[in-house]
């Protein structure tokens, strides 16, 4: 008897691995948490050098249109303004393709031909961003060079390669909220004599609506962030757009380009890193956007 309860109280082999399990599993969310937050306090102690050590004013970073630290002129505008306008433009290019191919793909076609889309769009997620920008170098701005004239490089190279880029991610996520829709809306608008077409439009499309909305904006996010191919294709030149075939330059075109040519600690390098934390307070911004829409969407449902 006092064997098999000494056997019962003993720790067996199985909770001192549920243990470990838990130890590791804690420890790593621990160092995850540690690493945001120092990401987070880096950017931010950097961001504000331009501001706090340098005295710069911040209203004048915002608004102002000069890009010149070395003579104390910080106006991110710019830049500020031009990343808006290649990602929202390459938002409104983006949606009503990835809608279209999205609703053939879960509405229309057959499985195989939704397998050979879905690898055709997984494809083109896993193509660098180098080669997205060479392509845009060599074929879109000669395109609208002898389109528009001008140089070629400015806001219309750079939204059309967004606009390839962030597709097959708002694709992807947009068949998924369609394909989340029960079928028995479906059923029912058919059952009251509706058209397949009327059924996807009036009540499919609703549905999924607040899936749709989350899907753009994580194309706005990618496209917002994307520094490499937008470099190859924008210009480059911190003037304010005056047109869609003007070059100029983003956020992250100006960080990717300058960060390499300056020296840690002057204004600059400071300018550089304010960049930096406009470009966090904007990507937390759209991840807060999204939150948003996913919990109405839920509460909806």
């Amino acid at each position: 008897m006092d064997e098999i309860k000494q056997k019962l109280l003993s720790k067996s082999r199985q909770t001192a691995e549920d243990r470990w399990g838990k130890l590791l599993c804690f420890t790593c969310l621990g160092l995850i948490i540690v690493l945001i937050v120092a990401i987070l306090y880096f950017i931010i102690n950097k961001g504000i050098a331009t501001f706090t050590l340098d005295h710069l004013s911040l209203i004048q970073f915002l608004t102002g249109k000069q890009w010149n630290p070395g003579h104390h002129q910080v106006g991110a505008l710019p830049m500020i303004l031009t990343s808006f306008l290649v990602t929202v433009l390459a938002a409104c290019l983006a949606t009503p393709f990835a809608i279209g191919v999205a609703i053939f793909m879960t509405e229309y076609a057959p499985k195989k031909g939704t397998q050979a889309l879905r690898a055709v769009t997984e494809l083109l997620v896993g193509i660098p961003s180098v080669v997205y920008g060479y392509i845009g170098l060599v074929v879109i701005v000669p395109l609208v060079r002898r389109t528009i004239g001008g140089t070629g490089f400015g806001i219309l190279a750079g939204t059309v390669v967004l606009f390839v880029m962030i597709l097959p991610t708002v694709i992807s996520l947009t068949a998924d909220s369609l394909k989340e829709v029960p079928i028995d809306y479906r059923q029912a608008a058919l059952s009251l004599g509706a058209t397949k077409w009327q059924a996807i439009y009036k009540i499919v499309l609703r549905a999924a609506l607040p899936g749709i909305l989350t899907a753009v904006i994580f194309g706005m996010t990618r496209a917002f962030g994307e520094a490499l191919a937008v470099q190859m294709v924008i210009g480059n030149a911190v003037l304010m757009p005056r047109g869609l075939g003007s070059p100029t330059a983003t956020l992250t075109s100006q960080l990717t380009s300058q960060m390499g040519n300056t020296v840690l600690g002057t204004v600059s390098n400071n300018a550089l890193w304010s960049l930096a934390l406009v470009l966090l307070v904007m990507s937390l911004a759209f991840n807060l956007l999204i939150r948003l829409i996913t919990r109405k969407g839920a509460i909806k449902k």
